[in-house]
């Protein structure tokens, strides 16, 4: 055997759904916002949380182990990541994506992970999370918002509208919102017009309420690819939406999309892009089989291939940029005038 092998990976990679259950409990039991800004021991945790001492200090430990706490001694302090997104306190907190990252339709597709290799699509049903209305995206409308803040501020800091008169803005397959809601608060003048399944734009809709841009904000309910859209948009939004289907399917979109964009307007398309070697950036790059899991043809795409998509609709100069410290990357291109 060579020198260099080692169980570990294989062991630790099995056992990984206990990493995920360990901080689904600490999310349920609220542990990271009962931990004191000097750190708590676990008798204290445990009496706050109304939990066993014992049950409170091996999850606690486990938490160390695998880096969200510190210990010194018998305290435990939260360590940065925790701090800022898994404590309620904190206003970066993002604990609610787990009500859709550990959806249970999501984890299924990856528990008939082998026969969707063998197909090339997903076993979840015919289309997967495209089937029409399909009910996880309300659920991502209603718990991802927080994780995507900070992606759609750095989104919104690099659109560019005019200054001189109102604009119109579509978001596509716009979730949560919180994309367009952002660009509306850069902009006073900026009109924003949201699509996606009439459930999910509801919440988009009472986002921009909540964020004081109800007034300039506009609810397309319907499936992207059959209502009409209008055109003239300055700017359009095309946030995570890509991945889930085929290249010639991005195309036909991205043609409707270029439509309904005002000569010399721009679309903003937001995406995990793997490099081309499709194994890095790591994030990015796994991204790919959770989209055989579950999607019927969706992929993680390359730089490339996304500008040779936006290239087959007519929009020009492509420009890529990183939306850092998010994992997310960002393409902008131009319809010529």
């Amino acid at each position: 055997m060579d020198s260099k092998a080692s169980p570990a990976l294989f062991f630790e990679t099995l056992n990984a759904y206990q990493r995920t259950e360990a901080l689904r409990a600490a999310i349920q039991l609220d542990l990271f916002s009962k931990i004191d800004a000097a750190g708590s021991d676990s008798p204290i945790l445990a009496q706050q949380m109304g939990c066993s001492e014992r049950g409170t200090r091996m999850l606690c430990d486990y938490l160390v182990i695998i880096g969200f706490l510190e210990k010194r001694d018998s305290i435990y302090i939260q360590t940065p990541t925790a701090a800022a997104f898994l404590d309620r306190r904190s206003p970066q907190c993002m604990s609610s994506a787990m009500d859709f990252l550990l959806a249970p339709n999501l984890i299924e597709g990856f528990q008939k992970l082998s026969e969707a290799v063998r197909t090339g699509t997903t076993q979840m049903s015919t289309h997967g999370t495209m089937d029409p209305e399909h009910p996880v995206w309300e659920r991502f409308a209603q718990s991802m918002g927080p994780m995507a803040a900070l992606a759609a501020k750095l989104l919104a800091a690099r659109v560019t509208l005019p200054k001189d008169r109102a604009s119109r803005v579509l978001d596509v397959s716009a979730s949560h919102g919180l994309y367009g809601i952002e660009v509306a608060r850069h902009f006073p003048q900026a009109q924003i017009t949201a699509v996606d399944w009439p459930a999910v734009v509801a919440v988009a809709a009472q986002n921009a309420a909540t964020l004081q841009v109800a007034d300039r904000f506009h609810a397309l309910p319907g499936n992207v690819f059959d209502v009409d859209l209008g055109a003239e948009f300055d700017a359009i939004l095309l946030p995570n939406f890509l991945h889930h289907f085929d290249a010639a399917t991005c195309t036909t979109l991205l043609t409707k999309l270029c439509a309904a964009t005002r000569p010399g307007g721009s679309i903003y398309v937001l995406e995990f892009i793997p490099n081309a070697d499709r194994v890095s950036p790591p994030s990015a790059a796994m991204f790919a089989l959770t989209m055989l899991a579950t999607t019927k043809s969706g992929d993680a795409y390359t730089r490339v291939e996304l500008e040779s998509m936006l290239h087959a609709a007519g929009y020009r100069n492509c420009e890529s940029y990183s939306l850092a410290p998010t994992i997310h990357d960002a393409i902008v291109a131009v319809k010529p005038k």
